[in-house]
C-alpha cells in the first residue's frame, strides 16, 4: 500500500513493482507516472483500515498527519511502514538501491537519507568502475587455477597453435566471451570505465608487455593472468597462438580480456584477434583504447594539431627499415607534407627515418620529440632536431617504448609543459603508489 500520489510515491511504487509487488496507491490526485504503471489507483484520501490485507505501508504524502495515521493503522496491525517525510519515525527504511547486471546493493545508514544516497552514489561508481570485486565464482570439478602470473613458457600450446585450456569445467561448458580491451598508452587512470569493469569480471586476463600493468595486481587471486606481450626481439608467444589461446580459453567457458595497450586496433592486430573469435563462433567485444599516438604527446605539452601549426597528422608504424621490402609507408608523400608525423615502434630505425625524410624533402632542422614511458612517472622527453635525434637518442640511452613526434607543434611544449603541471602529474602518481 502507497499512500501518496507525488513524485516520491511514485518511486516507491514503481521500485516496489519492479520487485514483483502487488501495489495499491491512494491519493486524491496521481502523478502522471503512475498511469503507465500496472498498480490499482483509489483517488481518494487515505482511511483508517486502508492497510488491511497489506503487508508493507508506504506514507509519502506531503501532509505530516496523514503519513503519522498512516504510520499508526501499521503499528497497530503490526506490519512493516516507511515514512517518507521522517525515517526515524518507524521502524522500517527504505534503503537506498543501486543494481549492476545481477548484483543489487542497498544501503542503510541510520535515518540519515542523504548519507545512505551518498553511500549508495559512491559504490555505484565503484561497481560501474570496476574497482570492487564482481567476478562470479564458478564451482568447477577441476583445482583453482595455478597460482599468477602464469610463466609464458608455462602456457600450454600445442604443436598446432591450439592451446590447451586450464581450468576447462567439462566439454559441454557454455562458450564464455572475449574482450579486446584497449588499455591506453600506460597510466591505469586512462582505461575507459568500461574496460575496467570488464576486468575485475575477468576469469583470464591474456595481458600485453605495455599499457596498465598497475590494475594486473587489483584482480582477484583467482584470475589465471597469461604474459603475452611483445618485447623487440623476444616474443613470448606468436600472434597464431594469442588467437588460439584466446578462442580457447572463451570456449571453455570462461570470460576472457584480452588487455592490449593503447587501443585495440591501432597497430595492436586487434583485426586479427577479433576475426579469430568470429570463424570459433565465440562472442566478442571491442572496447576502444586512448590512443599512445595521440595521448603520449599530449602528457609531453604537445598537441599533435594546432591552429596556425598544422591541420593534420598521420601515425606511422615503423617497426620496419623504410628500405626493407615488406614497407609500405609511403615516405615520399610524408615527407613532402606539413602535417605532424607520430611513428610508433621506431626507436631502431631512428637513423634511417631520419635519413630517407631528409632524403625526401622534410628540413632537417625540423623539430623532433622522443617520448619515452609517456603518461607514467618514468616518463623521459627528448627534443631534438630530424637531423640529429638518432645521435641525441642513443647518447640518452633511449629505449623502447617510446614515440616519437616530428612537426612543428614540437616547439609547443616550450610553453604548454608547464613544471607546475609536471609536478602535477608525479604528485598524482605517488599518491596511487601511496594507496
Amino acid at each position: 500500500m502507497v499512500v501518496g500520489g507525488g513524485s516520491v510515491a511514485l518511486r516507491r511504487a514503481r521500485a516496489l513493482v519492479e520487485a514483483g509487488a502487488s501495489v495499491t496507491v491512494v491519493a486524491p490526485e496521481v502523478a502522471e507516472g503512475f498511469a503507465g504503471l500496472p498498480v490499482t489507483v483509489r483517488r481518494r484520501g487515505y482511511r483508517d483500515g486502508d492497510l488491511a490485507g497489506a503487508w508493507l505501508a508506504h506514507a509519502a504524502t506531503d501532509d505530516p498527519g496523514v503519513n503519522a495515521a498512516v504510520a499508526a493503522e501499521a503499528d497497530r496491525a503490526r506490519i512493516w511502514c516507511v515514512r517518507a517525510d521522517d525515517a526515524s519515525a518507524t521502524a522500517a527504511r527504505m534503503p537506498a538501491v543501486s543494481r549492476y547486471g545481477d548484483i543489487t546493493v542497498a544501503v542503510t545508514a541510520g535515518a540519515d537519507p542523504r548519507r545512505s544516497q551518498a553511500l549508495r552514489s559512491a559504490i555505484a561508481q565503484a561497481l560501474a568502475e570496476g574497482s570492487l570485486p564482481v567476478r562470479r565464482h564458478r564451482r568447477s570439478a577441476v583445482s583453482p587455477v595455478a597460482a599468477r602470473p602464469v610463466p609464458t613458457s608455462s602456457v600450454p600450446v600445442g604443436p598446432s597453435g591450439q592451446s590447451r585450456a586450464r581450468g576447462r569445467v567439462n566439454s559441454r561448458a557454455a562458450v564464455g566471451s572475449v574482450a579486446l580491451v584497449g588499455g591506453g598508452p600506460g597510466d591505469p587512470g586512462l582505461i575507459t570505465v568500461h574496460g575496467r569493469r570488464l576486468l575485475a569480471e575477468a576469469d583470464v586476463v591474456v595481458a600485453d608487455r605495455l599499457g596498465p600493468r598497475e590494475l594486473l595486481d587489483e584482480l582477484d587471486p583467482g584470475v589465471e593472468i597469461i604474459e603475452a606481450g611483445k618485447a623487440p626481439g623476444a616474443h613470448s608467444l606468436t600472434q597464431d597462438q594469442i588467437n588460439a589461446l584466446i578462442v580457447d580459453r572463451a570456449l571453455a567457458g570462461n570470460k576472457v580480456v584480452r588487455l592490449k595497450g593503447g587501443d585495440p586496433f591501432v597497430f595492436g592486430r586487434g583485426g586479427e584477434e577479433a576475426l579469430a573469435c568470429v570463424r570459433a563462433g565465440v562472442p566478442f567485444q571491442v572496447v576502444p583504447g586512448v590512443s599512445s599516438s595521440i595521448a603520449v604527446p599530449a602528457a609531453a605539452g604537445i598537441p599533435v594539431t594546432h591552429r596556425g601549426v598544422t591541420q593534420d597528422f598521420s601515425v606511422i608504424s615503423a617497426h620496419l627499415d623504410p628500405s626493407s621490402p615488406g614497407a609500405t609507408v609511403d615516405w615520399d608523400a610524408l615527407a613532402g607534407g606539413t602535417g605532424t608525423l607520430v611513428l610508433l615502434m621506431a626507436v631502431a630505425h631512428l637513423d634511417m627515418i631520419a635519413t630517407e625524410l631528409i632524403k625526401r624533402g622534410r628540413d632537417g632542422a625540423t623539430p623532433v620529440a622522443v617520448i619515452r614511458d609517456g603518461t607514467t612517472a618514468r616518463q623521459q622527453v627528448l627534443i631534438s632536431t630530424l637531423n640529429a635525434v638518432a645521435a641525441d637518442a642513443a647518447q640518452h640511452g633511449i629505449r623502447p617504448p617510446a614515440v616519437v613526434v616530428i612537426g612543428d607543434v614540437v616547439r609547443l611544449r616550450d610553453h604548454l609543459a608547464q613544471p607546475v603541471g609536471q609536478r602535477a602529474l608525479a604528485d598524482e602518481h605517488e599518491r596511487r603508489g601511496a594507496a
